[in-house]
């Protein structure tokens, strides 16, 4: 409970602030929010800025991101007892190893798939890690495992343009820009192979890319 009042509090008081009002954000398909909101889903995003976290957070009120779970690596976040507690409590990370091989993807996936049938939802980020000059890498095949297990469970691609210049890799200063954030409609796992799955995942978030550019021509 003192966690998520901690994580409560930290966005009300300084993390939808500083998007809002000192950065900005577009919302293009906010329609289907609604469907996250109301069941557990698997919100698949690509990934250039640690910001993107928050900004897909803050879209969010404070009550339902205490339900939402980014995806992270344990290596990276948490690799101190004071990072994980940390990202743990504010910013409700599941951590997940990536050096584990041996691992099935039932103890792999075992905290994501707990909390999807808690009625949480999660965030990840196929790529892995956070890409350059906001290029999408290729989508690793895990999401698709995940959305096999849980084949009830809508996939939400989710397109984030803007936080590679916000704070890109390596920077620490932040740079006043507004983010764009495109939704698309949810999709389900539909018994291909995963490989072919992931691939969809990723054509999804490609098209979102793809209708940024239209609108920034017009």
């Amino acid at each position: 409970m003192f966690g998520k009042i901690l994580r409560y509090l930290f966005f009300l008081f300084i993390v939808k602030p500083f998007i809002y009002l000192g950065l900005g954000i577009n919302v293009s398909g906010a329609e289907y929010l609604h469907k996250i909101i109301k069941e557990p889903s698997i919100i698949v995003a690509n990934h250039n800025s640690h910001v993107d976290t928050l900004l897909l957070l803050s879209l969010f009120n404070c009550h339902q991101i205490l339900h939402i779970h980014p995806v992270a690596a344990a290596d990276y976040f948490c690799n101190t007892k004071l990072k994980a507690f940390i990202f743990k409590t504010l910013l409700g990370i599941i951590p997940i190893s990536r050096k584990v091989r041996k691992a099935s993807e039932e103890e792999l996936f075992k905290d994501i798939n707990e909390a999807l049938r808690n009625g949480e939802s999660i965030i990840i980020y196929p790529e892995g890690t956070r890409g350059e000059d906001n290029t999408i890498k290729n989508f690793k095949s895990g999401v698709a495992h995940i959305a096999k297990m849980n084949p009830n469970v809508p996939v939400v691609p989710v397109y984030i343009n803007g936080p590679d210049r916000i704070l890109p890799k390596g920077a620490i200063l932040w740079v006043p820009f507004i983010a764009d954030v495109y939704i698309s409609e949810p999709i389900y796992y539909d018994g291909t192979p995963t490989k072919v799955f992931t691939e969809r995942i990723k054509n999804e978030v490609e098209k979102l890319k793809e209708e940024h550019k239209r609108r920034e021509e017009l």
